[in-house]
């Protein structure tokens, strides 16, 4: 019993802690300069990561694209 505890104590845990680690990005599409912010690093070649590395919130992301993009709007 207590092993079955301590074995979903640690899986919630992890679960939580991954979660907490949410990071965001800054992306800018090649061809059009148009900028989003993603969840997850860009993969695919239309689209190339712009700005810092990663921030932690999405509204931290949102407020920066005006600053590091120059997208016309």
């Amino acid at each position: 019993m207590i092993k079955q505890l301590c074995l979903a104590g640690a899986a919630v845990a992890m679960l939580s802690s991954t979660a907490a680690a949410a990071e965001y990005y800054i992306v800018q599409e090649k061809a059009t300069k148009k900028c989003k912010v993603v969840d997850a690093r860009p993969t695919e070649t239309t689209w190339v990561q712009v700005g810092p590395l990663a921030f932690k919130t999405r509204d931290e992301a949102d407020k920066q694209v005006a600053v590091v993009c120059k997208e016309k709007r």
